[in-house]
């Protein structure tokens, strides 16, 4: 079964460091509670764990959940980066814009090589479509 392992929000843009929370509250249309990206056009970023995994494999080290800065990790499937694709985090959907690209922050949040490691593999963004509570453990669905 494909789940929530990790949440990570941050008050404010980077340098900020994210913090991991146990919850979080999605609203529709706006973004997570607390969130940097609350109200933003990128309401949400999502990675999974088997792509993490993927990268630490061909880069030789590894990428600890949040190094990212993607505020959801999954674990259990991999994400459909398709326009309009769904995921479901337990009682909130999303709907997907994309691939989240990495961007120069990599190279300090994760590690130098980082950002060129992660191209297709960092994760994707989306919009919240029906809210409700993110919490560790709730089931992940794709499709």
């Amino acid at each position: 079964m494909a789940q929530v392992t990790g949440i990570h929000i941050a008050a404010k843009t980077w340098p900020e460091p994210v913090h991991a929370v146990d919850s979080v509250e999605a609203v529709a249309g706006q973004g997570l509670v607390g969130d940097r990206k609350f109200g933003a056009k990128r309401q949400i970023t999502i990675v999974s764990t088997e792509e993490l995994d993927e990268v630490s494999a061909a880069w030789g080290d590894e990428i600890p959940a949040g190094a990212t800065r993607r505020q959801i990790t999954i674990t259990g499937t991999k994400l459909n980066r398709e326009h309009g694709a769904t995921v479901r985090l337990g009682e909130v959907v999303v709907s997907v814009h994309g691939d989240c690209s990495p961007c120069e922050e990599m190279e300090e949040s994760v590690g130098p090589g980082a950002r060129a490691a992660l191209v297709g593999l960092a994760g994707v963004t989306g919009t919240i479509v029906t809210g409700g509570t993110i919490r560790l453990g709730d089931e992940v669905e794709v499709s």
